[in-house]
């Protein structure tokens, strides 16, 4: 059975966006198929989704202005693998059945087989692909990662294959190739994060701050 749930971000959390959508595993956290948010009065943003019951899904909200925010309202999160970031979680009860119904759901919820492991892994990282957060990269403002993902620069590998030819291409398009710093430095910082070495890249960055 499916319930419809309510997702609402406060108004402190959309501060100055206009528009944003939900995303989460229930689209398999495909920004194409993201849930668009409705703006009310007070500010906050609302989203109504049917989801399976019985379940918990993770999810967060990609807004206008290229940020990812989380929800004030969870009362679950869950350390995204090999992130730095959170996601948010929601539970959908379970409606009430007859003992018998019960006894089966019981059944359906033993371990997955291997060949269930394999999907599972395979939608992991699609997860993990759909949520990297390019501001993470020294220098990556809001308004560039968002400009970024309108080119198609969604992830880290991305990033880290892309020329400075290509990178000051698409910053120009926006007039920001004169107004951002470190740029020259974004496709190596990239490739480190990409390759999950979050401990080399601390270090790293904290050389090109040190520089003038």
């Amino acid at each position: 059975m499916t319930k419809k749930v309510q997702f609402k971000l406060s108004s402190n959390n959309v501060a100055g966006a206009t528009s944003g959508i939900l995303v989460g595993e229930f689209n398999g956290w495909d920004i194409n198929k993201g849930i668009a948010m409705q703006r009310l009065e007070d500010g906050s943003m609302v989203a109504e989704v049917d989801l399976a019951d019985g379940k918990a899904y993770e999810y967060r909200y990609l807004l206008n202005d290229g940020r990812w925010v989380n929800d004030d309202n969870a009362k679950k999160f869950v350390s995204a693998y090999g992130m730095t970031i959170e996601n948010c979680i929601v539970e959908v009860a379970k409606e009430k059945k007859d003992k018998a119904v019960k006894a089966s759901a019981k059944k359906s919820a033993t371990p997955k087989k291997s060949s269930d492991k394999n999907t599972a892994v395979a939608a992991k990282t699609l997860v993990i692909e759909a949520k990297q957060d390019l501001t993470k990269i020294l220098g990556v403002n809001a308004k560039a990662a968002q400009l970024f993902q309108s080119e198609g620069v969604k992830t880290y590998k991305d990033l880290g294959g892309c020329t400075m030819k290509q990178i000051l291409l698409i910053l120009s398009s926006a007039d920001l190739d004169k107004k951002v710093k470190h740029a020259t430095s974004w496709a190596k910082q990239a490739k480190l994060a990409a390759a999950n070495k979050w401990e080399e890249l601390a270090a790293y960055q904290s050389e090109l701050k040190s520089t003038k």
